[in-house]
């Protein structure tokens, strides 16, 4: 995915930019600044603390709050089957469940997102997303060995989310990049939709 990304940036004619990604968007954007480091310029990730770190860190209250992530890597198709019986309720059910509900939301990306969460390929697709980020993705990690990002990384989370609650994202993300800087902000898991005002000043103070 972080070559397909590096790839559509040079059909744009983009040899250099800046990045920023939200949940799966930041940790594709993670391994993109580590294979091309010399075309990102800066990257801001939101709400994510590194993912070979969430998983070794794994604490009974993250499996109580993160139980998707192990639910969603059992073998196929298991997870698709349990989740395509009632994609809605499942859908309302994770997405629906943090400090916010629901209201992050306007009705209709609500719509949009549960009509296309109701296809089986999508459910399938996003399983194997989930699939990979424990697997390939941690093989990747591990061959990366001691070699750090080296653009400056802005991290922002949700004071009231999971990384909050569970992690020292600052301390993992120094671990894995040289120049790292950021702070919670109001909200949980959805920030650019809970606060988007502050998520915008911080991005254009970052990237500026």
């Amino acid at each position: 995915m972080a070559q397909d990304m590096a790839e559509v940036m040079t059909a744009l004619g983009h040899d250099t930019f800046f990045l920023a990604g939200h949940d799966r968007g930041a940790r594709v954007a993670h391994r993109l600044a580590l294979d091309h480091a010399d075309r990102v310029r800066g990257l801001a990730v939101l709400d994510i603390a590194p993912t070979r770190e969430m998983y070794r860190g794994t604490t009974d209250l993250f499996a109580r709050l993160y139980w998707h992530w192990f639910f969603r890597i059992t073998p196929a198709p298991f997870p698709e089957r349990m989740i395509g019986s009632d994609p809605d309720a499942y859908w309302l059910k994770k997405c629906g469940s943090g400090s916010a509900g629901l209201a992050p939301f306007t009705p209709e990306a609500l719509a949009e997102y549960l009509r296309c969460f109701r296809d089986p390929a999508t459910i399938h697709a996003s399983c194997e997303d989930y699939r990979a980020a424990a697997t390939i993705d941690i093989v990747h990690d591990d061959a990366d060995g001691d070699r750090k990002m080296e653009c400056p990384l802005l991290v922002l989370w949700g004071q009231n989310g999971v990384i909050e609650k569970c992690f020292d994202a600052l301390a993992l993300w120094r671990e894995r990049a040289t120049d790292v800087r950021g702070h919670a902000l109001p909200g949980g898991h959805y920030l650019a939709e809970e606060c988007p005002d502050l998520v915008a000043d911080e991005l254009e103070r970052f990237f500026g």
